[in-house]
């Protein structure tokens, strides 16, 4: 998996960790979508998206298998590795169109700004929500790996 930082997924995977066994339940899991989709998401689903990685059986993520499933949500499955150059390459391009502020994150204000560029006027508030329904560690802007995950 070609990730811009690996911390942020690290950082994402012990956020969902809520027992801090080094491991991500289906109910963790499900906590997570839940935040994220902002709509209720049926367990099922939740156990499905474990089972699908789950190489061991145990039932839980490792963060291995964790990292295995945030690149099948990027990607939408396997793909080739020219595919996924040619896909970072294109969202780094986008992510930086809205990033603006040498900060490597999307900030409400600059999503702000570059939304206004296109015509898209939104108010601040507008924009945090915006960024809150994707930002899954909680640190208000969005990371690439937010990012890449937002546009899949």
């Amino acid at each position: 998996m070609v990730v811009s930082k690996s911390g942020d997924l690290t950082a994402l995977f012990l956020s969902l960790d809520r027992d801090a066994d080094g491991l991500i339940s289906a109910a963790e899991l499900l906590g997570c979508m839940r935040a994220t989709l902002g709509e209720d998401v049926p367990a099922e689903e939740a156990e499905e998206l474990v089972a699908s990685v789950d190489a061991d059986g145990d039932g839980l993520l490792s963060e291995s298998e964790f990292l295995e499933l945030a690149q099948q949500a990027a990607w939408g499955g396997d793909a080739g590795e020219e595919d996924d150059e040619h896909r970072i390459r294109a969202l780094r391009e986008a992510f930086g169109m809205y990033e603006m502020e040498g900060q490597g994150c999307i900030t409400p204000a600059s999503l702000r700004r570059m939304l206004g560029r296109l015509g898209a006027e939104r108010g601040s508030g507008e924009c945090r929500a915006m960024i809150c329904r994707f930002d899954l560690d909680g640190d208000g802007v969005l990371s690439f790996d937010e990012f890449k995950i937002m546009m899949s």
